[in-house]
C-alpha cells in the first residue's frame, strides 16, 4: 500500500494536483493524507507577542481548515466515485511549512508527495521561498510536481535528463521503475552537453550500469548539444511528446538549470509536464 501526501492550500493549483494524483494512482491501493499547514506561527500586536491572541487565531484557522478539508473530501468522493482502492485522512498543522512536511513524511512513512505549482512562475518563486521549490530541494522524499496546466493522461514517454553521475546509486531510480512496470511506459534517457564532447570513463561506466539496470524495460539513450540545457529539454519534450520528466535532485548540474532559471517565457514544459523528483 502506498502512502501519498497531498499538501493543499485549497487553491485551483492544489486541486489540480490532487486530481492528477487520484488518476495517476487510480488502480493502486493508497492512503492519501490531505495536509493543510497554517503558516501562522506568531502574531504581532503593537510590537509585542501575545500568546493568548496567537492561540485564539490559530484555533480559528485550524477549525476553518478542518471544515475546508472535510469539504475537499466530499468533493473528491463526488468526482471520483469513492474509489475503493483509496482511503483519505485529513491533517492540519500550525508550523513552519517544511518542518511540517518533514514531520509527516517521517511519521506516516510517505512514499510520494504530490504538489501543484503555478507553472514557471511557481518555480522562479523558489528564490523567495516557493513551497514547491522548498519541498523538492529540502525534503528527502520522492515528489511529483504537477504544473497548473498538466492533466492526467497515459504515461507513455518519460524523459530522464542525466549527466551519468549516478555511479552505483541506481536504487534511487526505483520510483521510475515502478512507473515503467505499472504504466508500461518507455524511458528516454537524455544527456545534454553544452558542446560536442565524449563521456569520460566514470560516465561511461555509469551509462553501462544504467543500460543493464533498464534491460527489461523499454528505454533509449539520447544525446543533445545545446548551450542552454532548458532549451534542449524543451525541444526534446516537444519532439517526443513527453508525458513526464524524471530527475534526481542530487544531480544539480541539470536539476537547477531545468527547474530554477529566470528566462521562462519560452519554457512551456513548466506549465504542462509533471516532474518526478527523486531523492536518495
Amino acid at each position: 500500500m502506498k502512502a501519498i501526501l497531498l499538501p493543499t492550500d485549497f487553491s485551483d493549483n492544489s486541486w489540480n494536483a490532487i486530481e492528477y494524483a487520484l488518476n495517476f494512482y487510480k488502480h493502486s491501493t493508497c492512503n492519501f493524507y490531505l495536509l493543510h499547514v497554517n503558516r501562522l506561527n506568531n502574531v504581532v500586536v503593537d510590537n509585542y507577542f501575545y500568546d493568548n491572541t496567537q492561540e485564539i487565531i490559530i484555533d480559528v484557522n485550524v477549525e476553518n481548515a478542518k471544515k475546508q478539508l472535510k469539504e475537499l473530501q466530499q468533493k473528491i468522493a463526488l468526482n471520483f466515485n469513492n474509489n475503493k482502492n483509496h482511503k483519505f485522512y485529513t491533517l492540519t498543522d500550525s508550523n513552519f511549512f517544511i518542518e511540517s512536511i518533514r514531520q509527516h513524511v517521517e511519521e506516516k512513512k510517505i512514499d510520494v508527495i504530490v504538489m501543484g505549482t503555478k507553472g514557471a512562475s511557481g518555480f522562479t518563486g523558489f528564490i523567495t521561498g516557493s513551497n514547491t521549490g522548498d519541498v523538492i530541494t529540502k525534503v528527502k522524499c520522492t515528489t511529483l510536481v504537477v504544473p497548473e496546466n498538466a492533466k492526467f493522461k497515459k504515461i507513455e514517454e518519460i524523459a530522464f535528463p542525466t549527466d551519468f553521475s549516478l555511479c552505483n546509486e541506481l536504487q534511487i531510480l526505483e520510483p521510475i521503475i515502478a512507473i515503467l512496470e505499472e504504466k508500461k511506459s518507455s524511458l528516454r534517457v537524455l544527456n545534454i552537453s553544452k558542446k560536442v564532447t565524449v563521456l569520460n570513463e566514470d560516465q561511461r561506466k555509469s551509462k553501462e550500469l544504467l543500460e543493464d539496470y533498464l534491460y527489461n524495460y523499454k528505454h533509449s539513450f539520447h544525446f543533445l548539444t545545446n548551450k542552454k540545457v532548458e532549451d534542449a529539454v524543451q525541444c526534446f519534450v516537444n519532439s517526443r511528446n513527453i508525458d513526464m520528466i524524471a530527475m534526481v535532485a542530487k544531480n544539480l548540474n541539470y536539476f537547477q538549470q531545468i527547474l530554477f532559471h529566470t528566462k521562462v517565457a519560452e519554457i512551456s514544459y513548466h506549465t504542462d509536464v509533471p516532474f518526478l523528483v527523486l531523492h536518495e
